[in-house]
């Protein structure tokens, strides 16, 4: 476990050395920028065209084909955009909430966020429910044009990412500014780690609001599309769509906890957060029920039931974890671990300033069991409501495919700050909880 509290001896993640230089630094950014912006369209066009299924995609498709089904940009998209940034940038400001200061950044400051997630996330949703009722909206248009949303969503962000990346070299919002003579790599890393837009949080408002709270927004969407379609909700569609929803109202519910993840308080703001958020995050986490919305087959109730089980299990435990670790943090190493007193490793580390610290470094409860055991929950629970989908069709399972590859990255990047941060105290800690993430497996 590494401490959210404070990073600011964290080395900066730039790519170095010939390998790093040229690969990670210009070949790979590129080649992703290049890639994921189509790959999100045809994520888009392979579930909603060709009923979820990558084979007959590639048995159907040609070049003429390809182009009638690419969607355009439009300016009702753009407004259906702006309109939902501005909704969710309006009730981040007004509805009232906790100040909650984040962790020291590297420069010693400390960002500002308003703790009013749960309270936003019932008036989105309770007004979205409501305004359907009442007919004033139809939610399965989303659906209908969102090919047309999603691609001017890509276009816009790829412009937006330039805008912040010209913002972190001419204005920065604060010190914690970080830029490299490679602007391919500054431009994909970013370079601010904390922008603000009229004294708001970015990353509160694109990370939380607009993009996780528009995942759960779409997945309802996904939904009623297919109460549109049938005339009823299907088992499969309720099951996935429903532990999406729990997940991400569990998200909202912890979102002070967020605030000390590696997202928030360490990746800048450029392509890979900002661009993932608004383009990837919409494509790829709603595909598995965006899958079902034409599916004419269904699960069994009892199947329901012990997916839900599963699923409800698997948010459970990740809430329980993060959870473990935050409590044992905030009382400073005396609170107790499934009953007993907590297995603490003392960290020490040098700040940027040459100031001597320590931190507390839990090595039992989940994090006896492995050094990342949440990430491992965060699988299960992806796999969960991919589950209802079956395993006739890979395309449901991308997501978990994806979430395996980003996580055992992420645990990677993770350890490796911290082994640079503690140096032999984190030996001591690896050796102490032997495995990074599955235990007897990696």
């Amino acid at each position: 476990m590494t401490s959210q509290s404070d990073r600011s001896s964290w080395a900066e993640a730039r790519p170095g050395g010939l390998f790093g230089g040229l690969f990670r630094g210009w070949v790979q950014p590129t080649l992703v920028i290049a890639l994921t912006p189509p790959l999100a369209i045809l994520f888009w066009m392979v579930a909603t065209q060709f009923d979820g299924s990558v084979l007959a995609f590639a048995k159907e498709i040609d070049a003429a084909r390809l182009r009638a089904l690419w969607p355009a940009p439009s300016l009702w998209a753009v407004g259906v955009l702006a309109g939902w940034i501005a909704l969710q940038a309006l009730l981040l400001a007004v509805v009232p909430g906790r100040e909650h200061l984040g962790p020291p950044t590297p420069a010693g400051e400390r960002p500002r966020y308003t703790l009013n997630g749960v309270a936003v996330w019932t008036i989105t949703h309770v007004g979205l429910v409501g305004a359907t009722m009442a007919g004033w909206i139809r939610p399965a248009l989303i659906y209908d044009r969102f090919g047309e949303i999603l691609w001017t969503s890509i276009l816009l962000s790829l412009v937006i990412c330039g805008l912040l990346y010209i913002k972190g070299r001419v204005a920065p919002t604060g010190r914690d500014t970080s830029f490299s003579e490679n602007p391919i790599w500054d431009y994909w890393n970013g370079v601010e780690l904390h922008p603000t837009f009229f004294g708001m949080q970015l990353k509160q408002l694109i990370n939380c609001r607009v993009s996780m709270m528009g995942w759960s927004v779409l997945l309802l969407c996904w939904a009623h599309k297919q109460m549109e379609l049938t005339g009823s909700l299907s088992w499969a569609m309720g099951t996935s769509v429903g532990l999406q929803v729990v997940y991400l109202f569990k998200f909202f519910w912890w979102e002070d906890g967020y605030f000390g993840s590696l997202d928030i308080t360490h990746d800048r703001f450029g392509y890979y957060l900002f661009w993932g958020l608004m383009a990837w995050v919409p494509s790829l986490y709603t595909l598995a029920s965006m899958c079902l919305v034409q599916r004419t087959t269904d699960i069994a109730p009892w199947v329901a039931a012990l997916i839900w089980v599963f699923g409800l299990g698997s948010i459970a435990v990740n809430y329980a974890a993060d959870r473990q670790r935050q409590v044992v943090r905030a009382s400073g190493g005396t609170a107790t671990v499934w009953g007993e007193p907590p297995v603490l490793i003392e960290a020490s580390y040098t700040t940027e300033d040459g100031e001597q610290r320590t931190n507390l470094l839990l090595a039992s409860g989940y994090w006896g069991i492995s050094r990342h055991f949440h990430y491992v929950a965060e699988l299960a629970l992806a796999a969960s409501w991919a589950l209802p989908a079956g395993f006739g069709l890979l395309l449901p399972w991308s997501y978990v495919i994806f979430l395996t590859i980003l996580l055992t990255d992420r645990a990677r990047r993770d350890e490796k700050r911290c082994a640079n941060k503690y140096g032999a105290d984190w030996d001591t800690y690896s050796k102490a909880v032997r495995w990074r993430m599955i235990p007897g497996i990696y």
